[in-house]
């Protein structure tokens, strides 16, 4: 019986493409996740689209594009709040968001070992921590494990508890230690969420 892969996260913003592969390596990633809503980058062009899963091919990764099921934005208005910023509590109930988080599991049951791909360096900036994350630990008890811009790693679990911290609600004595990183990761959402203009 084939083993359950593992979930990673990974940024890329002003990483060269050799490190982020480097990276991908080190952590045994087998496929990449693309959770961008839109995968194009105007600064990084190595992480178009088609050049990013051109050069994962050529070192043996699979690519799949998944930012119009797990991605930030959604064309539903009814995910936005009345100031025009994505509710993430909202999107993780969508069937589109669903489908996604079904992918990734079958990939996971495959045995394979998964990195979702967005922009943002810090984890904790980005929602393939804030929803994603947050999301699959709670609904299936899954811990992504992100991988920070110098490479090293930090738990779902410990970038919830960083969150507390930043917010203030750590140690909250009315409030169990999963409410406290619920409450910091709700407040990094409010200031991270995507906002229509």
């Amino acid at each position: 019986m084939q083993s359950a892969g593992k979930l990673y996260s990974i940024g890329y913003a002003t990483k060269p493409i050799d490190v982020f592969v480097a990276q991908l390596k080190r952590y045994e990633i087998t496929a990449v996740a693309d959770v961008r809503s839109v995968p194009y980058s105007k600064a990084f062009h190595d992480y178009h689209q088609e050049a990013l899963a051109a050069t994962l091919k050529s070192h043996g990764i699979h690519y799949v594009y998944l930012g119009a099921e797990l991605g930030p934005r959604s064309k539903d208005d009814a995910h936005y709040d009345e100031c025009g910023q994505v509710q993430f509590h909202l999107l993780a109930q969508s069937p589109l968001y669903l489908q996604g988080v079904e992918r990734l599991q079958s990939g996971l049951h495959k045995g394979m070992n998964i990195a979702l791909l967005c922009a943002e360096k810090d984890p904790a900036d980005c929602h393939r921590s804030l929803l994603i994350g947050f999301d699959l630990k709670r609904r299936l008890g899954l811990e992504t494990t992100h991988i920070t811009h110098d490479g090293a790693i930090e738990t779902q679990q410990e970038m919830e508890q960083r969150m507390a911290r930043t917010h203030g609600v750590a140690g909250d004595l009315f409030a169990t230690e999963a409410e406290q990183a619920a409450l910091g990761c709700r407040a990094q959402s409010r200031l991270k969420a995507y906002r229509r203009t």
